[in-house]
């Protein structure tokens, strides 16, 4: 309040008797100390320059620079006032560069929403080359399930969701970004482990654990979409694990789970990954974004995401 207060007194004091213009002109005097040079830098006439400082002078009832033959020197009131001014100037455009930077997406943060891990894969990637282009644009992340973060999204709370599957959001709007192939998690020492791929049919008796957040609601229509078509009921086990902890209990031999490519890249001791030949859709994985949000730095974002979708 004191700020402000002081503020509106100055404006209130010199409104309309002290301008942008004739600060910098002052500014400019005082770096070389020669009107003549000054204009010419600033690429108006002597006249002008010597008119407006003269103006300034008699506003603020202060001599700022004693007239010479050859030039002009700072009073020592000339010399504080132009100190002041110079860092208010500065100050100025540094506020002007930082709101710019902001309202072109350049500054700022994201709030991304996830289902798939980001060690390694597509989104790894993404982000990656989104903070090497965009250094200064913090990635806010949060994992959940598809419902969850498209809320979220709905909500404001979050600028863009990268979901698996089918999107069920007709408010939003959504873009296709990339797929992976789907694999199996075994443990080491199962006997499948040795086959460098498996068919539905061998797994079919098995148990398959499935997380509850995260991609597991998408993860589990699938197995049993597909051991329903081995003509066999799955057996699954819900579990309200975290993704590492899933890993090991499937290499303890508590069960066998069903992921994404971008997993195969992870090292978890205990586990193998196996193809599944004649598995013949991937997971797509899409970006869903409120048509209300006008971010732009949601937009440099899914510029980016979508160069690297068609890439891919």
């Amino acid at each position: 309040m004191r700020r402000t207060k002081q503020l509106q007194d100055c404006g209130r004091n010199w409104r309309g008797r002290i301008s942008l213009t004739s600060l910098i002109q002052t500014l400019a005097v005082a770096e070389f100390l020669n009107f003549h040079h000054a204009a010419n830098a600033l690429g108006v006439t002597q006249s002008s320059v010597s008119t407006r400082i003269k103006g300034l002078e008699d506003v603020l009832e202060i001599p700022l620079f004693e007239r010479r033959h050859r030039g002009v020197r700072l009073t020592e009131a000339g010399r504080k006032f132009v100190a002041e001014v110079s860092a208010s100037i500065e100050q100025l455009d540094h506020a002007v560069r930082t709101a710019g930077a902001v309202s072109h997406g350049f500054e700022g943060s994201i709030g991304i929403g996830l289902q798939s891990p980001i060690a390694s894969g597509f989104l790894f990637d993404l982000r990656q080359r989104f903070r090497t282009s965009y250094p200064t644009i913090e990635q806010a992340i949060i994992e959940g399930r598809s419902s969850e973060i498209v809320a979220l999204v709905r909500d404001g709370k979050l600028d863009v969701a990268f979901v698996a599957g089918a999107v069920r959001a007709p408010d939003c709007h959504t873009r296709q970004l990339w797929s992976e192939r789907m694999v199996i998690a075994l443990p080491a020492d199962h006997l499948l482990s040795g086959r460098q791929s498996i068919v539905w049919l061998d797994v079919a008796d098995e148990a398959f654990l499935i997380r509850h957040d995260g991609m597991g609601p998408q993860i589990f229509d699938h197995v049993v979409r597909r051991i329903s078509e081995c003509d066999q009921l799955p057996h699954i086990r819900r579990c309200d694990v975290g993704r590492d902890t899933l890993m090991g209990m499937v290499a303890a031999g508590d069960g066998i789970t069903l992921t994404t490519e971008a997993m195969t890249h992870i090292s978890f001791p205990g586990i193998v990954f196996r193809s599944i030949a004649d598995e013949t859709e991937p997971a797509r994985f899409s970006a869903v974004w409120s048509p209300y949000n006008r971010s732009p730095t949601l937009k440099l974002l899914l510029d980016i995401a979508t160069e690297m979708g068609r890439s891919a």
